[in-house]
């Protein structure tokens, strides 16, 4: 039997509306895919993954030739949450936050007793040949729990009912991950919700109250941190107190960086990391930047900070473009984490800030927190796709 066609249908129309189709499948994708937030994200990710190859057969050894390849592994299940994450409607996170709290609040528990010591930190769980940090997923907890508490129908930051439960939900896992002792990452947890509560339209004058306890506190803070810890601190405000050990890794970071000139010294060309001079365990982690800076010189380094800078606008550009306050919260959150991660590691490097072990974000080797970034830009992503939808859940 033969089909005819309709009268009215043009025989030409099937060639000349082609182009137009996939000129809207384009404009409909690019539409739903955040740019500005992928491009610096996969060249940090290169960067990364380059120099953490670049380092391992640097250093030598078969552990530390090989790590790269792990890194890569890390590198695909993070890419693969971010998939993931990107295109579920990020309103279900805030309610599926009531499940993972009290979660990481357990693992936090469990990791005290049972977790394995690394660097002087009872940090990590393993399961076989899987290990991570509970303290990664208690921050992801929190910046979704904060959020959803803050973007609720009548939600006032101002008022004490409101601003308690927000307080508690970052005073627990605080105390937990500083009794590990795991500082630089229970530290950070501070500015992460105080942001976020400025987000919410916290009144100026709490924001001073909280400051003037702030530094009533920070003196009796000080005598009940460990005789490292201070250490830290004071080789920070003088590196030439102890620069055969507690200085040495900042003072030699800055070396690196001074070296590396305008344009580096080239690719695995670096001296201070295969001498020894940087400290090998952690120099395709805490101080990969300085082995950036020496290879690839002032041009390279302010590439990475550029990049940095580009995401962070992305985000807080999502952050304006969010549907709901929640959208708006999580931006902010997710932000806070990447910039201060960035700025106390980069910081470390140049004696802007004192030595704490915080990786650097998509570029220093390491699982938990890479995947965890990786789920934070997730989230970030789904809050652009959905940005003009209505929520589907009644909050």
């Amino acid at each position: 039997m033969k089909h005819s066609v309709p009268q009215n249908y043009d025989l030409q129309q099937g060639k000349h509306d082609a182009p137009g189709r996939f000129r809207s499948f384009c404009a409909n994708f690019f539409y739903h895919i955040d740019l500005l937030q992928i491009i610096p994200m996969l060249i940090l990710l290169a960067i990364g993954a380059l120099f953490v190859y670049g380092i391992g057969q640097q250093v030598g050894g078969f552990a530390a030739a090989t790590f790269w390849k792990r890194h890569l592994l890390y590198m695909g299940i993070g890419l693969t949450f971010w998939i993931a994450f990107s295109f579920i409607d990020y309103r279900w996170f805030g309610p599926a936050s009531a499940f993972l709290y009290p979660v990481s609040v357990l693992l936090l528990v469990y990791v005290l007793f049972h977790g394995v010591k690394y660097f002087g930190a009872r940090s990590w769980i393993e399961f076989g040949p899987i290990n991570f940090q509970p303290a990664e997923v208690a921050k992801l907890s929190i910046v979704l729990a904060c959020a959803w508490i803050l973007s609720m129908k009548g939600a006032d930051i101002n008022k004490f009912l409101w601003m308690l439960p927000v307080l508690a939900i970052v005073a627990v896992p605080f105390f937990l991950i500083k009794k590990q002792p795991d500082l630089g990452t229970a530290v950070i947890l501070i500015p992460i919700v105080g942001f976020m509560a400025f987000a919410a339209r916290l009144k100026w004058r709490y924001l001073i109250i909280l400051g003037a306890v702030a530094l009533i506190v920070l003196p009796a803070a000080y005598f009940s941190l460990k005789d490292y810890q201070k250490e830290r601190i004071l080789v920070f405000l003088q590196p030439e107190r102890d620069p055969q050990n507690r200085g040495w890794n900042q003072l030699q970071a800055e070396m690196a960086i001074g070296s590396g000139g305008l344009t580096g010294k080239g690719f695995m060309q670096s001296t201070q990391n295969p001498m020894g001079y940087l400290p090998q365990t952690v120099s395709n982690s805490d101080f990969i930047f300085p082995v950036i800076a020496e290879e690839t010189g002032f041009i390279g380094s302010l590439f990475v900070v550029l990049m940095f800078m580009l995401l962070l606008f992305s985000i807080l550009r999502t952050a304006l473009l969010a549907a709901d306050d929640f959208g708006r919260y999580l931006c902010i959150g997710v932000a806070t984490v990447i910039f201060f991660h960035s700025v106390i590691n980069i910081g470390m490097s140049i004696r802007l800030t004192p030595v704490t072990g915080l990786p650097l974000p998509l570029v220093s080797y390491g699982g938990t927190f890479l995947v965890a970034t990786l789920i934070y830009l997730g989230i970030v992503h789904s809050i652009y796709v959905h940005r003009e939808k209505q929520s589907m859940i009644d909050l």
